[in-house]
């Protein structure tokens, strides 16, 4: 999956934190090609979809203080994962063994290095280095030496080395963990131990030149350094510990070797035999850590603008528009309630989770239709497909072909951005996530609807708290991934009397691991069943960032349609239809949903989410997985094509669902609406491509006046 050959944009950045209220300070990060000073302004994003048959983009600059030029530097993401740390200095050296357990996942005609002995740049020392899968020794010096070990590991089985420094030169023994299969090599290698004498670190994983290099792709475990008589001098344990991103040395506890890119951990040791599932529970069976050569937590830029929010600024979505001459970027940013200012009857809860789970997804599919309509429609014009170096989702694999559990908020997020295109749509703008969400925001300021924002990081930090006191909370298109904390403050809300509008589809889906010591990284573990592009290896459904087991909600617990009233039931193409009322929408305290709406009408039959509000991926009322009893089903969907399938959880058999029959089943979405005994409300539409709808015709369709009487409805009832 790595793809880092193609041009950086000129000009590119990232914020942290994601939101902030008035006095907090975000700092922005920005790469200038070039050291090109930049000029920088902010705007309130209304909408984001660059489709000439919709409203267009919209924007409004705001006042934030900001300095005429700002000075820039040039700064480059440093993909890869590996171990560094300080080894003892020692006053006579005759010589230093390095053992370590190893398992090779990817193959190839490059450099993968095991471990570097070394200075602390790189420049002096040799590394143990794997290349088509056969070791070499090289100096770390100029001119370079690079040995041929004639010594082969396999792949993706699990191997003991053993590696002598010696005033004569260098052994390799290797021991197969299961085969029983040993080699064994010696090399004569020139001034070994005065080589030696400069090396004041050990890097396991990478060169380390300043950040990793060369790295390795695969496990390793039970890394030890003995001297030439056998005393252990350092070693270290791989098990997972919740919170730490280093490693302590064993006989030194003053040591450590810090973890660079968060490499995969609570991962199968060579060990493991399948008995224990849980590696808190059996953590000697998870004694390894995964390196991969794309793992990217922390770009770790130099802050470029540093803004303090102004006092009063209202509550929204915005973006810092830069500018260097060459190029142009805007990276979006929230702006939460400050205490001062009035609350607002609506929340717009934004699904940052989500849109972390899918940074930087790279698709396939940019090339051809998609990148000509980029051009057409003067869309952001920069892709994942084409520029792999800020990382990619969990919706893609490393080199190696495992799946990617871990994403970052720290590094650029391409797919973060105004008027980016996720499909060629030949029915609509073919937009997903941040930018989608937008059809929703514009609506509200359209219809005159004030609200506040609030991201998925925030409810998850603080709880139901949060949503106190709103009269209605706002989901986004998609808000497929959850916490524990963030699940049971929407349901809290709600049976508190609050009213939730869920206005997507697939949602509160996956469940995501999150540790406080971390906060800008989520982890997905896809553990048995749900539609997944990859899957998990067994014995490893648990998290590393915070223990807890992984996998869908549904197999966690709380199923969607308890916090929704529908859940995920079928996806297809990007493509959307229509729904037709039900005959239980025709009881007359339902009547004022329709009111404006003919009752015989299609609703939704167009819209810039694949031409219709029904489509993608949708959801179903299940009484049996939670559906509260208060909610009525008032709409269906009907004509999906051809490419929509069940979703696999729902099934125990090809055709046999996994529950009762519900009475609007099917290959169809259900839109529900109820209000129970306590006040609370629950108005879901279970499709990701309503929202897309509300802006047809100006504004004034039954789409857009079915949600317009809902949430007027919610606004009114007493609280």
């Amino acid at each position: 999956m790595l793809n880092t050959q193609h041009p950086l944009p000129a000009v590119i950045g990232y914020v942290t934190p994601l939101s902030a209220k008035a006095g907090e300070v975000l700092q922005f990060k920005i790469s200038s090609a070039g050291n090109r000073d930049v000029v920088a302004s902010v705007f309130r994003l209304d909408c984001c979809d660059p489709n000439p048959t919709g409203p267009g983009p919209k924007s409004e600059r705001v006042e934030f203080g900001l300095e005429q030029r700002y000075p820039a530097t040039e700064q480059v993401p440093h993909l890869g994962s590996c171990a560094i740390g300080p080894m003892p200095r020692l006053a006579e050296i005759r010589g230093l063994v390095v053992q370590l357990i190893v398992q090779p996942k990817l193959s190839g005609a490059f450099s993968q290095t095991m471990f570097s002995l070394q200075n602390f740049d790189g420049s002096k020392g040799f590394a143990l280095v794997l290349v088509d899968g056969t070791l070499f020794l090289k100096t770390l010096r100029q001119p370079q030496t690079i040995i041929d070990l004639k010594l082969d590991l396999r792949l993706n089985e699990w191997t003991k080395l053993r590696v002598d420094f010696g005033e004569e030169g260098i052994s390799v023994h290797s021991s197969a963990i299961h085969s029983r299969e040993n080699s064994e090599v010696a090399v004569a290698v020139h001034d070994v131990l005065n080589v030696l004498r400069d090396v004041d670190h050990i890097c396991f994983a990478a060169t380390w030149v300043g950040h990793p290099e060369d790295c390795f792709n695969g496990s390793m475990e039970a890394p030890l350094v003995s001297d030439a008589s056998g005393d252990v001098l350092a070693s270290w344990n791989f098990t997972n510990t919740i919170g730490r991103e280093w490693v302590e040395d064993n006989v030194d506890r003053s040591r450590r070797l810090t973890l660079i890119n968060m490499p995969m951990r609570a991962v199968r040791s060579s060990s493991w035999t399948g008995r224990n599932m849980d590696w808190k529970v059996a953590p000697q069976d998870y004694a390894a850590i995964t390196f991969h050569s794309d793992d990217l937590s922390d770009c770790k830029w130099e802050t470029t603008i540093a803004i303090e929010v102004p006092a009063g600024m209202p509550s929204g979505v915005y973006g810092l528009f830069v500018d260097n001459g060459i190029g142009t970027d805007i990276i979006p940013f929230y702006v939460l309630r400050s205490p001062e200012l009035p609350r607002q009857k609506i929340l717009f809860l934004a699904p940052t989770f989500t849109y972390m789970a899918y940074a930087n997804h790279a698709r396939g599919n940019f090339s051809g239709a998609l990148h000509a309509r980029v051009k057409e429609w003067n869309a952001y014009p920069y892709n994942p497909d084409v520029v792999g170096a800020y990382g990619y989702s969990t919706y893609n694999r490393h080199p190696d072909g495992s799946g990617v559990t871990l994403s970052s908020r720290l590094r650029p997020i391409m797919t973060m951005r105004p008027q980016y295109l996720t499909y060629f749509d030949a029915n609509g703008s073919g937009m997903r996530h941040f930018s989608a969400d937008s059809h929703l925001t514009d609506w509200l300021r359209v219809k005159g609807f004030s609200f506040d924002v609030l991201t998925d990081e925030d409810l998850d930090r603080d709880g139901v708290n949060a949503l106190s006191g709103y009269d209605v909370v706002l989901t986004g298109t998609h808000p497929e991934y959850h916490t524990r904390q963030t699940l049971e403050a929407l349901t809290s809300y709600r049976e508190g009397g609050g009213k939730l509008m869920y206005l997507g589809g697939n949602g509160f889906y996956w469940k995501i691991g999150r540790n406080p010591n971390e906060s800008h990284m989520i982890e997905i573990r896809r553990a048995e069943g749900g539609m997944r592009v990859w899957a998990s290896q067994p014995g490893e459904y648990y998290n590393q960032l915070d223990g807890e087991y992984g996998g869908l909600w549904r197999r966690n617990g709380i199923a969607p349609q308890t916090v929704a009233g529908v859940g995920f039931t079928a996806e297809g193409a990007f493509e959307g239809t229509y729904y037709v009322r039900t005959k239980e929408s025709f009881e007359t305290d339902l009547a004022f949903l329709f009111d404006g709406i003919p009752n015989d009408q299609r609703i939704g039959d167009f819209g810039l989410s694949g031409g219709g509000a029904a489509g993608f991926e949708i959801d179903q009322a299940a009484a049996d997985l939670g559906t509260p009893d208060f909610v009525s089903v008032v709409a269906a969907s009907e004509g999906h094509g051809s490419t929509f399938e069940t979703t696999f959880e729902e099934l125990l058999l090809p055709g046999v669902f996994d529950g009762g029959p519900r009475p609007y089943g099917g290959i169809r979405s259900n839109i529900v609406y109820g209000m129970a005994a306590n006040g609370g409300g629950l108005f879901s539409v279970g499709s990701i491509t309503f929202c897309g709808s509300l802006s047809h015709n100006g504004y004034e369709n039954n789409v857009s006046r079915l949600l317009e009487n809902c949430l007027r409805k919610f606004l009114e009832a007493p609280q």
